[in-house]
């Protein structure tokens, strides 16, 4: 017990020394004016450099990467073929498809995937 609660000291004092040796060794960064402001040949910027992002491109990214990554469900499925039956195969390889379309079809009622609205 007394060999743990050694151990667990010096893990935590060789943690904190190495933290203090990065923060005082560590490079520093200086916030100027001229160094935070976006880049434009030297001249003070025209207009606002922080434009207005799409909302309705942001859900369609986010919805693309939801069935994207579901997708990519399905490739073990095809390892698994192999192990079971091929009725109870069939029947999962079913649902997961199933409520993927019903998925799509949820989003496209929704309006999800109108580009103009």
């Amino acid at each position: 017990m007394m060999a743990l609660l050694i151990i667990g000291i010096a893990l935590v004092a060789i943690t904190s020394l190495m933290l203090i040796i990065v923060n005082l060794i560590s490079k520093k960064t200086f916030t100027d004016r001229e160094k935070m402001s976006p880049f434009e040949c030297g001249f003070d910027p025209k207009s606002s450099a922080r434009l207005p992002f799409s909302l309705h491109f942001f859900l369609i990214a986010v919805i693309f990467l939801i069935f994207d990554v579901e997708i990519t469900l399905l490739f073990p499925l095809v390892m698994c073929l192999k192990y079971s039956s091929l009725g109870s195969y069939f029947m999962v390889l079913t649902i997961f498809i199933v409520i993927l379309i019903a998925g799509l079809f949820h989003e496209w009622k929704q309006g999800a995937l109108e580009w103009t609205s």
